[in-house]
């Protein structure tokens, strides 16, 4: 799989210091600066230290299943067209060679709700999946029971350890990022659609 972070730094050329050094034991295969520039770190078939804690469907080990792709950005400011063209660009590159599917690019806040965060609110999923480079929800109606989260969200890849809030939150972060308070009709929609075309795992029950 894909992993996309925000490096939370002033500036790029901080966050390739940070990255190449090894007292903080944090690694990514590639940086790309805000002006576009892709930076290569670590080869694509070796292991970097991007994700840390936490699972994505069955896999627990992100590091060792994963191209971890660091954004230089604060986390509070927009991600400028020059940055997301050339991450369009080496993503669509990433997923021809390894013959990876666009539901296997995440964010790390999606493996790790409540640790993480990035690539934040500002990140713009919906077009990567345009350019078929991740996935966004169809908005069908369904009547599925607000009940149903929980599965909804281990099927399409969340872990199922994590607490139901910090899933909300981190779903929210990539899906619905205006939204706030508890959970609503709109989240168990939007989620029982990405699982319908997208699950990791099979609902429970199921063989």
């Amino acid at each position: 799989m894909v992993v996309l972070h925000y490096t939370a730094m002033e500036s790029c050329e901080a966050a390739a210091e940070r990255l190449c050094d090894p007292q903080f034991e944090v690694s990514a295969h590639y940086l790309i600066a805000e002006n576009g520039d892709i930076h290569q770190l670590v080869d694509e078939m070796a292991r970097a230290w991007h994700a840390g804690r936490g699972s994505w469907g069955n896999v627990t080990d992100v590091n060792s299943h994963s191209i971890g792709i660091e954004l230089a950005n604060t986390g509070f400011h927009p991600f400028p067209e020059p940055q997301m063209a050339a991450l369009e660009t080496l993503l669509a590159d990433i997923l021809r060679r390894h013959d990876i599917a666009p539901e296997r690019v995440i964010g790390h806040s999606d493996m790790a709700p409540g640790r993480k965060s990035d690539p934040g609110s500002r990140f713009d999923w919906k077009r990567l999946a345009h350019k078929h480079l991740s996935v966004w929800p169809t908005d069908a109606p369904t009547n599925t029971p607000l009940s149903s989260f929980p599965n909804l969200a281990t099927c399409f890849g969340y872990p199922n350890d994590a607490a139901q809030d910090d899933i909300l939150n981190a779903f929210r972060l990539r899906f619905r990022p205006n939204a706030s308070g508890p959970l609503a009709k709109q989240d168990v929609a939007i989620l029982a659609s990405l699982v319908a075309r997208y699950p990791i795992d099979p609902p429970a029950g199921d063989a």
